[in-house]
């Protein structure tokens, strides 16, 4: 019997144009929803355990799934270049990558327009940085599918549309419906055991961990010393 063909998992699996610097910088650019996915949110999951970074993450697991919804329903191959990256076997529309780090982009700066009116107009210009970053890096990971040649740029523009009414929509989701349900998720047994929190309601959460941090290690000292 003839052995079955082998196939590589491509979590992270970009190639580029040995020699070319800007593709080895896109190369890079192309795994930012990794970075989010394993770095960013499974540490905040397991670190912080905020309702609103939960859901977040819940969010971007939901619009992955309808973009592999939609590939397989519409079944658009990727561009001839995909023979040559050995990604022929999967479908092009609309981009995962792009979709992935809209959503991502359109999300966060809505959470972060929000916190900054609740902290007031000096913060203002730290949470724009911020969001013109994800921006950024948003608007690159779709420069490199295609300069790569894992997509054509309707694919990419399809999923950069996707994500941002996906991200935009949740977005509303969580703010106006799911909110109502963090203080009973909260004070459920399963909140209380695995410490799950809600910081919405915090304008500026470093601060207010790091000054109840502060005065926790001064009590601890002060009663240390009687």
């Amino acid at each position: 019997m003839a052995s079955s063909p082998l196939k590589a998992i491509t979590l992270t699996h970009v190639r580029y144009v040995k020699g070319d610097r800007w593709g080895y910088f896109l190369a890079w650019v192309s795994l930012i929803p990794v970075f989010i996915g394993l770095g960013g949110f499974i540490a905040q999951i397991i670190f912080r355990r905020d309702l609103q970074g939960i859901f977040f993450a819940v969010g971007l697991l939901i619009s992955q799934l309808i973009n592999e919804i939609i590939k397989t329903t519409v079944q658009q191959s990727r561009p001839h270049t995909c023979a040559l990256l050995d990604a022929c076997d999967s479908h092009g529309w609309p981009s995962s990558h792009a979709q992935y780090t809209f959503f991502f982009a359109t999300y966060f700066s809505l959470i972060s327009y929000r916190k900054a009116c609740l902290i007031g107009v000096n913060e203002n210009s730290k949470w724009f940085v911020m969001e013109f970053i994800a921006w950024v890096l948003a608007s690159l990971t779709m420069v490199s599918r295609v300069y790569l040649g894992y997509h054509t740029v309707p694919q990419v523009f399809a999923g950069a549309i996707l994500g941002t009414l996906l991200g935009g929509f949740w977005y509303w989701v969580v703010t106006r419906v799911l909110v109502d349900y963090f203080p009973l998720i909260e004070d459920s047994s399963f909140g209380r055991r695995f410490y799950i929190k809600d910081t919405s309601h915090i304008p500026n959460v470093l601060k207010f961990e790091f000054d109840n941090a502060r005065a926790a290690r001064k009590n601890a000292t002060f009663y240390a010393s009687l």
